[in-house]
């Protein structure tokens, strides 16, 4: 068996998400579909982690095993062909030794956040980010950022529906870059609980409206209730920008 290391991109707007679920459409499903029937066998798409519905991926991590010995150009070129109609794109994929696996072996996974702070609805990509009509003030967001990097008990912004054994994470490099009317903010961490990007986004929205100042948005972080949370972040503007294994 050979075990083979893929990278994906995708448009998350018409899916159920990464993962199968019974009531939509999912990436690992149209991946498997595709896979299956160019190698000829059964195969298991094994991704990195889940990413939720809208949500999209500039570069998705996944594994495969099969028996064949797969020739990088043809075989990106033939599974392309099948999942460009579905906004998937397979981007490379490399030869593992069996010890590597997509999700256990990462070491960083990296996401991003884009918010569109005007007036004027987008005409273009309305799904690629949270248009914001309020103006927004970046540098008390981005003195909000300062709370959140470190190792902390996450639990006020961890979804109530959130399976990890422990709310503690570790933010290893967290920034907000502005430019002309676009708010990219971007995390990076070994892991990430259930819907923590987009609860801390919702959370640094509301300093930048001053619906919360930092006191108060440093004291509901603290208190590790979920009750405590802001809206979270709507999902199209969320992006799994990379996950390194290194």
């Amino acid at each position: 068996m050979y075990k083979y290391h893929l990278k994906i991109e995708y448009d998350g707007s018409n899916f159920v998400g990464w993962q199968y679920q019974k009531n939509g459409l999912s990436i690992q499903e149209i991946l498997e579909k595709v896979l299956r029937k160019f190698l000829r066998e059964k195969i298991n798409v094994i991704g990195s982690g889940r990413t939720d519905a809208g949500v999209h991926a500039i570069e998705q991590s996944a594994h495969i095993e099969t028996k064949n010995k797969i020739e990088k150009k043809k075989f990106l070129a033939a599974i392309n062909h099948y999942l460009f109609k579905q906004h998937v794109s397979l981007l490379d994929i490399k030869e593992r030794d069996k010890k590597f696996h997509a999700r256990f072996s990462a070491k960083k996974r990296t996401y991003k956040y884009l918010i569109v702070n005007r007036i004027s609805p987008l005409a273009l990509n309305p799904n690629r980010a949270w248009h914001v009509k309020k103006k927004l003030d970046y540098k008390l967001m981005k003195k909000s950022l300062k709370f959140l990097k470190g190792t902390h008990d996450f639990s006020t912004f961890r979804a109530s529906s959130c399976e990890a054994k422990s709310p503690i994470r570790t933010i290893k490099n967290v920034k907000l870059n502005k430019k002309k009317d676009t708010i990219e903010i971007v995390f990076t961490s070994k892991s990430f609980l259930q819907n923590q990007v987009r609860s801390m986004v919702g959370a640094i929205k509301y300093v930048g409206e001053k619906k919360w100042p930092l006191s108060l948005f440093k004291k509901n972080f603290k208190s590790k209730k979920r009750s405590n949370c802001a809206p979270p972040a709507p999902a199209h503007g969320l992006y799994l920008q990379k996950v390194e294994y290194k």
